[in-house]
């Protein structure tokens, strides 16, 4: 700390000791003047063994860095400068408590650098360091709580793929997107047969089980990063498929609906075969069309209805 002989600078002297950041002040060499206790808590380096010292001696990671660019321009050319803290989070080697240090955490900290005029006309440089160590905590939690909500928000609680509102908003992005490229778009309804029966027969909790087992299989056939699997509600599903015709659209469903049989999820009450099976119907976009999500969800799902009277446990394509 400066030291001085007059009672006002003795009180300045106590108010810069008690501010709650750190407070730096170098000369037109970059020695420094002024050092204050909160830089001395933090640093390890008390203002008796700093001042008259280069501050890039005293914290030589420094040197050439975006600090040392900002005193220069203070000192040369009286030119302030805020360091970012997205490119600058702790420039300076400042440690919460011992144990901070131990670990080599430094505080999170935000950084002003800013030209002063002395008495004498000579140029001075102040170097403000506060700790935003909470503050960048609470926006990282926030962040990972927005995150999370947004999971909540577009995720089914049960089976953990998506849910009928990330359906939603995916059909109405894909369906523009291939409006507007002339891409192919299909849609698919996946129903899984006689599910009522099941779940009367063996109970809900076996019944979420086999929503998860199925939920499961369906969305690791899916490897691109575009496709979507989504419950649409109770025991139905729905695939958005972008850039797939309806050739390929078959070809896919018709490995759903093995891959679901191949589960071997035992069903005494299906009457149609032993198993828990699907019935997939389907609708295909096709270039220049001027059809609508409700269109495509109702070519869909009267597919569905056609595989469901033809005995489940098959897919059928809508055809206009």
């Amino acid at each position: 700390m400066m030291h001085t002989a007059t009672g006002r600078l003795g009180m300045l002297e106590e108010v810069l000791g008690a501010l709650n950041m750190g407070v730096v002040v170098l000369d037109q060499a970059r020695q420094v003047v002024l050092w204050n206790g909160w830089m001395g808590q933090y640093s390890g380096h008390a203002g008796k063994d700093v001042l008259g010292q280069d501050l890039f001696g005293v914290f030589p990671d420094l040197k050439g860095k975006r600090l040392d660019s900002a005193v220069q321009q203070a000192l040369r050319d009286n030119f302030p400068s805020v360091l970012s803290q997205t490119l600058h989070k702790a420039p300076f080697a400042l440690f919460a408590n011992p144990a901070a240090r131990a670990a080599n955490e430094r505080m999170q900290q935000a950084v002003a650098v800013t030209p002063l005029t002395v008495a004498g006309g000579e140029r001075h440089c102040l170097i403000q360091i506060a700790d935003v160590s909470v503050a960048v905590n609470r926006e990282r939690l926030l962040r990972e709580q927005a995150l999370e909500l947004r999971s909540q928000t577009f995720s089914d609680g049960l089976t953990g793929i998506a849910n009928r509102r990330h359906f939603d908003v995916t059909m109405e992005k894909e369906l523009r997107r291939a409006k507007r490229s002339g891409s192919p778009l299909t849609l698919m309804m996946i129903d899984i047969d006689a599910f009522k029966p099941f779940n009367d027969h063996y109970g809900h909790q076996i019944g979420d089980d086999a929503l998860i087992k199925v939920a499961t299989a369906l969305a690791r056939m899916l490897q691109r990063p575009a496709d979507l699997i989504a419950r649409y509600g109770g025991e139905e599903f729905a695939a958005v498929l972008p850039d797939m015709d309806a050739a390929q659209s078959m070809k896919m469903a018709e490995a759903m609906r093995l891959t679901v049989a191949a589960l071997n999820i035992p069903h005494e009450k299906a009457g149609h075969a032993d198993r828990v099976t699907i019935s997939i119907g389907l609708a295909t976009l096709s270039n220049g069309s001027q059809s609508t999500i409700a269109d495509l969800l109702g070519a869909a799902d009267r597919a569905l209805y056609t595989a469901k009277r033809a005995g489940r446990n098959c897919v059928v394509a809508h055809t206009d």
